[in-house]
Protein backbone atom coordinates (compact mmCIF):
# COMPACT_ATOMS: atom_id res chain seq x y z
CA UNK A 1 0.00 0.00 0.00
CA UNK A 2 1.48 3.31 -1.08
CA UNK A 3 1.57 5.98 1.62
CA UNK A 4 -0.54 9.06 0.97
CA UNK A 5 1.30 12.33 0.46
CA UNK A 6 1.62 14.56 3.51
CA UNK A 7 -0.63 17.63 3.50
CA UNK A 8 2.48 19.84 3.40
CA UNK A 9 4.25 17.89 0.62
CA UNK A 10 5.37 20.95 -1.37
CA UNK A 11 6.84 22.64 1.73
CA UNK A 12 8.37 19.34 2.89
CA UNK A 13 10.12 18.80 -0.45
CA UNK A 14 11.34 22.40 -0.53
CA UNK A 15 12.79 22.04 2.98
CA UNK A 16 14.43 18.74 2.04
CA UNK A 17 16.06 20.17 -1.09
CA UNK A 18 17.14 23.34 0.74
CA UNK A 19 19.19 21.17 3.11
CA UNK A 20 21.33 20.01 0.15
CA UNK A 21 21.79 16.54 1.69
CA UNK A 22 20.39 14.41 -1.13
CA UNK A 23 22.96 12.52 -3.19
CA UNK A 24 25.88 13.71 -1.06
CA UNK A 25 28.85 11.68 0.14
CA UNK A 26 28.74 9.70 3.38
CA UNK A 27 29.42 11.71 6.53
CA UNK A 28 30.79 10.26 9.75
CA UNK A 29 28.33 12.17 11.94
CA UNK A 30 25.43 10.28 10.32
CA UNK A 31 27.29 6.99 9.90
CA UNK A 32 28.26 6.91 13.59
CA UNK A 33 24.60 7.21 14.68
CA UNK A 34 23.45 4.52 12.24
CA UNK A 35 26.15 2.09 13.42
CA UNK A 36 25.21 2.77 17.03
CA UNK A 37 21.49 2.29 16.31
CA UNK A 38 22.15 -1.07 14.65
CA UNK A 39 24.35 -2.19 17.54
CA UNK A 40 22.21 -0.96 20.43
CA UNK A 41 18.91 -2.10 18.94
CA UNK A 42 20.38 -5.39 17.70
CA UNK A 43 19.16 -4.71 14.17
CA UNK A 44 20.81 -6.04 11.00
CA UNK A 45 19.75 -2.92 9.06
CA UNK A 46 19.81 0.72 10.15
CA UNK A 47 19.35 3.76 7.92
CA UNK A 48 19.11 7.51 7.73
CA UNK A 49 16.52 7.77 4.99
CA UNK A 50 15.48 10.95 3.18
CA UNK A 51 12.16 10.79 1.33
CA UNK A 52 12.01 12.89 -1.82
CA UNK A 53 9.36 13.04 -4.52
CA UNK A 54 9.91 9.57 -6.02
CA UNK A 55 12.38 7.73 -3.79
CA UNK A 56 13.87 7.26 -0.41
CA UNK A 57 17.60 7.86 -0.48
CA UNK A 58 19.90 6.63 2.25
CA UNK A 59 22.29 9.24 3.60
CA UNK A 60 23.73 6.54 5.83
CA UNK A 61 23.20 2.80 5.94
CA UNK A 62 24.28 -0.39 7.67
CA UNK A 63 23.27 -3.83 6.42
CA UNK A 64 21.89 -2.72 3.06
CA UNK A 65 23.76 -2.41 -0.23
CA UNK A 66 21.26 -0.26 -2.08
CA UNK A 67 21.55 3.52 -1.75
CA UNK A 68 17.87 4.14 -2.51
CA UNK A 69 14.50 2.53 -3.13
CA UNK A 70 11.25 3.69 -4.70
CA UNK A 71 9.07 5.83 -2.45
CA UNK A 72 5.93 3.85 -3.28
CA UNK A 73 7.30 0.76 -1.46
CA UNK A 74 8.96 2.73 1.33
CA UNK A 75 8.15 2.10 4.98
CA UNK A 76 9.65 5.53 5.68
CA UNK A 77 7.05 7.25 3.47
CA UNK A 78 4.49 6.01 5.99
CA UNK A 79 6.63 7.03 8.97
CA UNK A 80 6.92 10.69 7.89
CA UNK A 81 3.12 11.00 8.10
CA UNK A 82 3.25 11.01 11.87
CA UNK A 83 5.24 13.01 14.43
CA UNK A 84 6.30 10.04 16.56
CA UNK A 85 7.74 6.60 15.93
CA UNK A 86 6.24 4.12 13.52
CA UNK A 87 6.80 0.58 14.79
CA UNK A 88 5.73 -2.41 12.70
CA UNK A 89 6.33 -5.56 14.75
CA UNK A 90 5.45 -7.99 11.95
CA UNK A 91 5.07 -6.50 8.48
CA UNK A 92 3.30 -9.64 7.25
CA UNK A 93 0.45 -8.83 9.65
CA UNK A 94 0.18 -5.13 8.74
CA UNK A 95 -2.13 -4.40 5.78
CA UNK A 96 0.06 -1.44 4.74
CA UNK A 97 3.06 -3.71 4.22
CA UNK A 98 1.89 -7.33 3.83
CA UNK A 99 2.18 -7.18 0.03
CA UNK A 100 5.30 -4.99 -0.01
CA UNK A 101 8.09 -6.48 -2.17
CA UNK A 102 10.56 -5.99 0.71
CA UNK A 103 8.33 -8.21 2.83
CA UNK A 104 7.35 -10.80 0.21
CA UNK A 105 10.68 -10.82 -1.65
CA UNK A 106 14.27 -11.71 -0.92
CA UNK A 107 14.78 -8.99 1.69
CA UNK A 108 12.26 -10.71 4.04
CA UNK A 109 11.69 -7.54 6.09
CA UNK A 110 9.47 -8.33 9.06
CA UNK A 111 10.22 -5.57 11.57
CA UNK A 112 10.50 -1.81 11.09
CA UNK A 113 10.91 1.03 13.58
CA UNK A 114 11.27 4.52 12.15
CA UNK A 115 11.73 7.82 13.95
CA UNK A 116 10.76 10.76 11.71
CA UNK A 117 13.51 13.30 11.08
CA UNK A 118 12.74 16.99 10.77
CA UNK A 119 14.15 19.92 8.87
CA UNK A 120 14.78 22.98 11.06
CA UNK A 121 11.32 24.30 10.09
CA UNK A 122 9.64 21.15 11.39
CA UNK A 123 8.91 19.44 8.06
CA UNK A 124 9.35 15.67 8.32
CA UNK A 125 11.91 14.80 5.66
CA UNK A 126 12.90 11.20 6.41
CA UNK A 127 13.66 8.79 9.20
CA UNK A 128 16.23 7.15 11.35
CA UNK A 129 15.07 3.56 11.14
CA UNK A 130 16.01 0.01 12.01
CA UNK A 131 14.78 -3.12 10.25
CA UNK A 132 14.98 -6.84 10.91
CA UNK A 133 14.15 -10.06 9.12
CA UNK A 134 12.42 -11.40 12.24
CA UNK A 135 9.24 -10.08 13.85
CA UNK A 136 9.95 -8.32 17.14
CA UNK A 137 9.00 -5.54 19.49
CA UNK A 138 10.99 -2.76 21.11
CA UNK A 139 10.90 -2.21 24.85
CA UNK A 140 10.67 1.16 26.53
CA UNK A 141 14.44 1.58 26.80
CA UNK A 142 14.92 0.68 23.13
CA UNK A 143 12.25 3.16 22.08
CA UNK A 144 13.97 5.84 24.17
CA UNK A 145 17.31 5.02 22.50
CA UNK A 146 15.78 5.38 19.02
CA UNK A 147 14.20 8.72 19.97
CA UNK A 148 17.47 10.01 21.45
CA UNK A 149 19.40 8.96 18.35
CA UNK A 150 16.80 10.72 16.19
CA UNK A 151 17.61 13.93 18.06
CA UNK A 152 21.31 13.50 17.25
CA UNK A 153 20.48 13.13 13.56
CA UNK A 154 18.16 16.15 13.69
CA UNK A 155 21.00 18.15 15.25
CA UNK A 156 23.35 16.99 12.48
CA UNK A 157 20.76 18.02 9.88
CA UNK A 158 20.39 21.45 11.50
CA UNK A 159 24.17 21.79 11.61
CA UNK A 160 24.36 20.95 7.91
CA UNK A 161 21.95 23.79 7.15
CA UNK A 162 24.08 26.21 9.19
CA UNK A 163 27.09 25.27 7.08
CA UNK A 164 28.68 23.15 9.81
Amino acid sequence: MTAPLPDNEAERLRALHDLMLLDTSPEERFDRVVRFAAEQLDAPIALVSLVDEHRQWFKSRVGLESSETARDVSFCAHAILQPDLLVVEDARQDPRFADNPFVTGDAHIRFYAGAPLSAPGGERIGTLCVLDTEPRALGGTELAVLKALRELVNEAIAGKEDGA
